[in-house]
């Protein structure tokens, strides 16, 4: 199966006006009784991923990897970002462990979603076909790292952590 994005408008909705372009991402759907990744709304930039398997997060850090029941096939010079869904993180403390997660383009095993409980006192069920994270595709650039022996000043220069204030 096939993620098929088109011009905006093509499939009864505008998306402010503009045409967006957009990118076919072959998937794989690896469990035929769960929804193909999608987005929940016209204009949206992360598609829901759902949960393949049942786990419990246990309370105060449990953590599991837990499979979405797909696989793509993202093209060169594009590359899938894992995120969390602000409802789970808001309402139960549930987010997503290495954000974002990435997918290279060359990667054609299941995804899976890094889940935590940060709730110090409640387990969560997730549950199989549960929303738990979004997908986010967007095209990346490769560097070419070159080796110099100094490197051009900035107006910020050597300053990390904290150094522009509060």
């Amino acid at each position: 199966m096939e993620l098929t994005l088109t011009e905006a408008g093509e499939k009864g909705g505008e998306a402010g006006g503009t045409a967006a372009r957009a990118l076919r991402v072959p998937v794989l759907r690896l469990d035929a009784d769960l929804p193909l990744v999608a987005y929940a709304r016209d204009g949206d930039a992360g598609a829901d991923l759902v949960a393949r398997s049942a786990v419990t997060l246990a309370a105060g850090g449990g953590r599991a990897a837990v499979p979405t029941g797909i696989a793509l096939a993202l093209p060169p010079g594009y590359a899938g970002f894992v995120q969390p869904r602000s409802g789970l993180a808001l309402r139960h403390g549930v987010t997503c462990l290495n954000t974002p997660g990435l997918i290279d383009s060359g990667y054609r095993d299941e995804v899976a979603v890094l889940l935590i409980n940060t709730d110090p006192e409640v387990d969560y069920e997730v549950r199989r076909g549960d929303r738990i994270a979004q997908l986010v595709i967007q095209q990346v650039e490769q560097a070419d790292f070159t080796e110099v022996d100094e490197l051009p000043s900035s107006q910020r220069g050597l300053g990390g952590f904290g150094s522009t204030g509060r």
